[in-house]
């Protein structure tokens, strides 16, 4: 389950990293998706902490999301934190297949 939720969380996180479509999400939304996004990376990191699974990227997660409504900062973060919980949803994922 800890590595579904960082599939999800890491493209999700990609999705609002791309430069003015993110932020466009972001704004037409009311910000909105920044509190779906707290919520989501919270619940990924009780469940990594419960399965074992790296929480680097869940925590990471949840300062971005805290700190993303600053222009140029959150895109940055959002981007950086998708690539973190996409390499650690790979490699988790590996491990659970091969050993």
């Amino acid at each position: 389950m800890a590595v579904i939720l960082k599939w999800v969380s890491g493209g999700l996180e990609a999705l609002l990293g791309i430069p003015i479509l993110g932020g466009t999400i972001i704004i037409a939304l009311s910000y909105f998706p920044l509190l779906v996004m707290l919520i989501l990376h919270i619940a990924t990191l009780i469940v990594c902490k419960k399965e074992g699974k790296s929480k680097v990227g869940s925590i990471l997660g949840i300062v971005t999301n805290l700190l993303a409504w600053i222009p140029f900062l959150g895109m940055a973060m959002h981007i950086i934190t998708a690539v973190i919980l996409l390499v650690t949803a790979y490699q988790d994922g590996k491990k659970n297949s091969f050993g």
